[in-house]
């Protein structure tokens, strides 16, 4: 039977979580939100797909264990912005396989700003190794100079990329879970500090605490009032050229092609985008991937399709917005995509809204993430 997602819930997205919460309790927290989107009981679920970077020692098992979960699917990922399109598929293929009827996905993380900087500083054994020595204290370096190659091959400005920041901004305010909600400027984005030149603070993802999840499960579990959510194509890349490639594309690229022939529609269909977007240009670069700028024009789609048109990217506030809760950027979009097409998304709901794609992006190693993923959902008939 075909496999579809029935259900989402999130915790927390806060900069400032209580004594009494941690990744533990924003990860139950969100599975219990989802059991209760859902209309499902724990006893009722029996996958469970895990992503984070805070639960050590404990690991998937004794997640399911804490949340009162018996399985026979399980599935612990370790691919951070990459988390969730990869959890997704598995869990897809897992219904439909019949190895589990009803999956929970989760991810989500609480950490200080000492712990960020210790993930950050710690990803792989490359940046470890070989980056952090040269005075690395996160990603942000690495993606300034990504940034600026970007600028200069495509004739960006920084006033592009803030057209982006703005806009979803704008989408953040019909989002009660967002964690910034106040209108930003152009101006005000245009004066913001530097942060690694040409990157300012309203180009860096903020850092919060939170979980997102997701049910997966089959079209007749769905609540009979919203229709289930398909999955039409899910590709992805791994390490596609070793980091030895330019910088300006993903793994997106070599996929792009098989997966708009695999999901049956062409980009100009999709009626929403949830692109990871831990930073303005990669948004660019994963919407440039998919085939989504027409002509290739990087500075004309931000200021004309997002600046005046204001097409439906990242309607949650994206994590430049809604921020960043760790392992849960993975989860943000596609958790937003799917509240979308259930039609469920309050003020900022998309009108008719029945296809969106969505993308994953994650593992930085020397210039950016080893790992991409998309995926093209649709709102059932």
């Amino acid at each position: 039977m075909k496999a579809a997602i029935i259900g989402t819930g999130e915790a927390g997205y806060t900069r400032h979580p209580r004594p009494d919460q941690n990744t533990h309790t924003f990860l139950r927290d969100a599975v219990v939100a989802a059991l209760k989107d859902a209309r499902l009981k724990p006893s009722d679920i029996d996958g469970l797909a895990i992503c984070s970077f805070s639960i050590d020692p404990d690991k998937a098992v004794d997640m399911a264990w804490r949340f009162g979960l018996s399985l026979r699917w399980l599935l612990h990922d370790t691919n951070g912005g990459a988390s969730g399109m990869n959890m997704l598929g598995h869990a897809i293929r897992g219904i439909e396989a019949g190895a589990a009827s009803n999956i929970v996905i989760v991810s989500g993380d609480a950490l200080n700003a000492e712990q960020v900087a210790k993930v950050s500083s710690n990803y792989n054994r490359a940046i470890r190794d070989h980056v952090a020595p040269l005075g690395h204290s996160g990603p942000n370096s690495l993606f300034a100079l990504l940034t600026q190659r970007q600028m200069k091959a495509y004739g960006l400005t920084r006033q592009d990329y803030g057209h982006i920041a703005v806009a979803q901004r704008a989408w953040a305010a019909g989002n009660p879970g967002a964690v910034y909600r106040q209108p930003l400027t152009m101006e005000e984005y245009l004066a913001s500090p530097m942060v690694a030149d040409p990157l300012t603070r309203f180009d860096c993802v903020p850092s919060c605490c939170g979980a997102s999840a997701l049910v997966v499960s089959t079209a007749d579990r769905c609540p009979a009032d919203r229709k289930p959510v398909h999955v039409r194509a899910l590709r992805q890349s791994f390490n596609y050229d070793n980091q030895e490639g330019e910088g300006l594309k993903t793994g997106l690229s070599k996929v792009a092609d098989d997966l708009w022939a695999a999901a049956g529609v062409g980009p100009d269909e999709i009626d929403l985008a949830s692109i990871y977007d831990d930073y303005p240009a990669m948004v660019l670069a994963q919407l440039h991937d998919l085939k989504m700028i027409p002509g290739n024009d990087l500075a004309r789609f931000a200021r004309v399709t997002i600046g005046e048109q204001r097409f439906p990217l990242n309607t949650s506030g994206g994590l430049l917005s809604a921020g960043q809760a760790g392992a849960a950027g993975g989860l943000n979009g596609t958790v937003e995509a799917v509240r979308q097409l259930h039609r469920r998304a309050g003020d900022r709901q998309v009108p008719d809204a029945r296809l969106a794609v969505v993308s994953g992006y994650g593992m930085v190693v020397y210039r950016y993430g080893a790992c991409a993923g998309a995926a093209v959902l649709e709102r059932a008939s």
